[in-house]
């Protein structure tokens, strides 16, 4: 058995290799968490140490009843699987029956205000940790905001989970300064962390990805409204109401039917684009926020 909790947590690590990294930070936490706090309770010696990991187990045991935890917890937290056919018709209008698109399609609407949100904190936040740090509020700013980086990253993956299906830590991570970490030893362990880096830069471009997801499904789903809707204003205003200068676009009524098809369609489209758009977005949140991407989505 390990006698420091730094080598504990290396040891859990490596006997987690090859797990989703979102697992290995759960399992991280868990163990530090209890480990630093039997620890404390103990008065941080050696002998107290000892007895904390000795009563937690060894990090061979914990990864075997995280591993299987987690086969028990993803199968009763699976989506109900869409029933497949081998009729392409089927398949394509059955999509308005999987809860992924939807959560995918929430997700893509909620982006815009999310990425203006995120955006916001990260430039201003490294802006005046940056400008302040000669000073000496600098360090709390530091803090502060990289804490909210970090509170950030947690939150998204619960989104990301919630709506896209993409497994995504369910605990926080720690910085490991050592059981006396002073407030700069803390600031250092989080600044050599990459993944602090890579949220930020993932907040920053969630900006424009929350722009461009807004617009595809408002313009996609305006448009196949417009197009359903076209016969129906048209034979109320008794006039074309598609219009291109002076010119307008006659709809006659043997055509209203097609128009009626391609709104449905469109919508129908809309459910696949979204689905599609959540799956590679939970890939690319998995990789910024947690790290090494193994796996898809469940």
């Amino acid at each position: 058995m390990p006698d420091t909790i730094e080598a504990y947590l290396a040891e859990l690590r490596a006997a987690l290799a090859g797990a989703d990294p979102a697992l290995v930070q759960d399992a991280v936490y868990d163990a530090e968490d209890y480990l630093r706090t039997a620890a404390a309770e103990g008065g941080n010696t050696a002998e107290a140490v000892a007895a904390a990991i000795d009563a937690y187990g060894s990090p061979a045991e914990i990864a075997d009843a995280y591993r299987q935890t987690e086969v028990t917890v993803t199968a009763a937290l699976k989506r109900p699987a869409a029933k497949k056919s081998g009729n392409p018709f089927a398949r394509f209008f059955g999509i308005v029956a999987d809860p992924g698109a939807w959560g995918a399609l929430f997700y893509m609407l909620m982006s815009l205000v999310t990425g203006i949100i995120y955006f916001t904190v990260a430039v201003t936040g490294f802006s005046l940790s940056a400008g302040l740090m000669i000073l000496i509020i600098g360090l709390p700013m530091a803090l502060v905001f990289i804490s909210a980086v970090r509170g950030i990253s947690f939150a998204e993956g619960r989104l990301v989970e919630g709506l896209l299906g993409q497994r995504m830590p369910r605990r926080p991570r720690i910085a490991t300064t050592g059981p006396n970490g002073s407030l700069v030893e803390r600031l250092k362990a989080w600044l050599v962390d990459y993944r602090t880096w890579t949220t930020m830069l993932y907040m920053v471009l969630m900006l424009p990805l929350g722009i461009t997801y807004f617009v595809i499904v408002v313009t996609a789903l305006a448009t196949s409204l417009g197009v359903f809707v076209a016969p129906i204003a048209q034979w109320i205003a008794n006039t074309p109401v598609i219009r291109f200068g002076e010119w307008g676009l006659l709809i006659d009524p043997w055509e209203a039917p097609l128009w009626f098809a391609a709104g449905i369609l469109g919508a129908f489209a809309t459910l696949w684009v979204a689905k599609g758009v959540g799956y590679l977005h939970g890939m690319f949140a998995k990789v910024m926020l947690v790290g090494r991407f193994e796996g898809g989505a469940q």
